[in-house]
């Protein structure tokens, strides 16, 4: 086993804001939560930033701030998405502009980073779900509000519009489908979204220039 490529791996998406554990003290409202297994951490979003927690003893070792963050609250849209990159850092979405904020792993400094669309530069597009995945070593985001799927290079210089079977409306969370041991071969890209109404199965072309999507249950 690679140990150096297994630690570089982000962690699958949480979904489910709720499940935040119950034992760690937290002082804000959790937007959206990572646990970085290898680390020993979770990284929390609150309305004011991000919390980071040492995971074995549930303290707050920081409360980060993201520099002109912008977001809307649930009333509007669903809430923007931190996930976990490939060296550890974390990086949070905003709902209404496609500008992501990137915390560095060692230093816990935020930039804020502005990818340009090559697509849509004429709306706001949100992010309301964001995963990275090694495979691709790409991340992918998903607005709830057009529906659309984005890939966005590891440097969050570019973000490329992928032309779906059917839009992703209200889209709330986003992850990376694991592959069965029968498909580990195949040179699809499969993401699991989800939404209100209900879950969505997305598989990408090898290229990554399309996606068909089709209802199904995402895994809790």
């Amino acid at each position: 086993c690679n140990s150096n490529a297994a630690s570089r791996e982000a962690p699958t998406a949480s979904f489910v804001e709720s499940n935040f554990p119950d034992w760690i003290q937290a002082e804000r409202p959790v937007l959206r939560y990572q646990v970085d297994v290898a680390r020993s951490r979770i990284w929390v979003l609150t309305p004011d930033g991000v919390a980071l927690y040492e995971a074995s003893t549930g303290e707050e070792v920081a409360h980060i701030l993201l520099p002109e963050w912008v977001w809307v609250g649930g009333k509007y849209a669903c809430s923007p998405d931190l996930a976990l990159g490939p060296d550890g850092e974390a990086v949070i979405s905003s709902n209404i502009v496609p500008t992501l904020w990137r915390i560095d792993p060692v230093t816990l400094a935020a930039s804020k980073h502005e990818p340009v669309l090559d697509e849509d530069n004429g709306r706001d597009i949100g992010f309301t779900g964001l995963a990275y995945s090694a495979q691709q070593r790409a991340y992918f985001a998903v607005s709830g509000v057009h529906g659309s799927m984005w890939r966005i290079d590891p440097s969050f210089r570019r973000a490329q519009g992928i032309p779906l079977s059917e839009p992703l409306l209200k889209a709330c969370g986003l992850a990376m489908r694991p592959r069965a041991a029968d498909q580990r071969a195949s040179r699809f890209v499969g993401l699991c979204v989800r939404a209100d109404a209900g879950d969505w199965s997305v598989n990408l072309a090898p290229d990554q220039r399309s996606g068909y999507v089709r209802p199904e249950q995402c895994a809790s």
